[in-house]
């Protein structure tokens, strides 16, 4: 979590970062990894830190994205099929949310993130389209939100909210977000198998 002064600048970030995922997540997979990772590792790294100590909570929050965006750069086919994982892990919460209540059994996200990751594996070119049109556009509308001013989406950039992290959850009031993402997701697709991602 990252200080209120902070929330702009992390706004802008996800912004670019969603955008550029969206749109060109194949082309440029490695810079996408790097800006993921970064992401990841600042969250938790400045997570760790105590909300009174703002500059430790940045040193940390640096610290932890440079290294989380140099693991998943150096780590390309594991990130591949860690990316195949999450997206397997995703189907299971969204479906268990369609016919079950809570969250879904260890077994079933087992199962599937492991499908998932074997299918990344396997269609690789198609698995990095999808999953970085969705999650660039993910990212991009967490951002727009809170640049745009929505409290929610701004105190979730600083990573003080988790729906963040639920798509098909949206954060109170904002039931045309899922939406939003699938429709920006499904362009971001089209977009990079038609200009971006297009084979030589």
């Amino acid at each position: 979590m990252l200080p209120h002064s902070y929330a702009l600048p992390a706004a802008l970030l996800l912004l670019v970062g969603g955008a550029v995922s969206c749109f060109a997540g194949y082309r440029l997979f490695r810079i996408v990894l790097a800006i993921y990772g970064f992401i990841l590792g600042a969250s938790i790294a400045s997570s760790m830190m105590g909300v009174t100590n703002a500059g430790g909570m940045l040193l940390a929050a640096l610290l932890g994205g440079i290294a989380g965006a140099l693991v998943l750069v150096f780590a390309y086919f594991v990130g591949v099929a860690l990316i195949g994982a999450g997206l397997g892990a995703l189907v299971a919460h969204v479906l268990w949310g369609y016919f079950g209540s809570g969250d879904p059994p260890a077994l079933l996200l087992i199962v599937l993130a492991v499908l998932g990751a074997i299918g990344a594996m396997l269609l690789q070119r198609y698995v990095i389209v999808v999953s970085t049109a969705f999650g660039g556009a993910w990212t991009l509308v967490i951002g727009a939100l809170a640049v745009l001013g929505n409290r929610a989406a701004a105190s979730a950039a600083r990573g003080g909210d988790v729906w963040i992290l639920y798509p098909m959850t949206p954060g109170p009031g904002q039931p045309w977000v899922p939406v939003a993402w699938v429709v920006l997701g499904l362009i971001g697709v089209a977009v990079q198998l038609g200009v971006t991602a297009r084979q030589p």
